[in-house]
């Protein structure tokens, strides 16, 4: 099964810069709506194998991004298609919320 990417400050640009759909989860360990989606965004990972990537980005270990970004609540989902935001999905929300907006782009 997928995993999610792992994105640091230093590999951020590079992964959202290759034009394919990429779900990017902006979170920290001690948020409770985090870890909440976490399993969510888990799934998602596999599911979206082949289609999109599906990262991760640690607030509190790499705050240059999150800052570039306006990241002011967590979790917050970016959507990036061609290396631009295309939606933005702030807290935890169902999946099917998730996966309605990534299916979005994908078409």
């Amino acid at each position: 099964m997928a995993h999610p990417v792992h994105l640091t400050d230093d590999s951020f640009n590079t992964e959202i810069a290759d034009g394919k759909v990429v779900l990017v989860d902006f979170w920290a360990a001690w948020c409770g709506p985090c870890r909440a989606i976490a399993p969510i965004i888990d799934d998602l990972a596999g599911e979206y194998e082949g289609k999109a990537t599906i990262a991760k980005v640690d607030v509190d270990n790499n705050p240059r991004v999150a800052m570039e970004y306006g990241i002011r609540s967590i979790p917050a989902l970016l959507i990036f298609k061609g290396g631009k935001v295309v939606d933005t999905i702030v807290g935890a929300v169902p999946k099917h919320y998730i996966t309605d907006r990534l299916n979005q782009q994908l078409n």
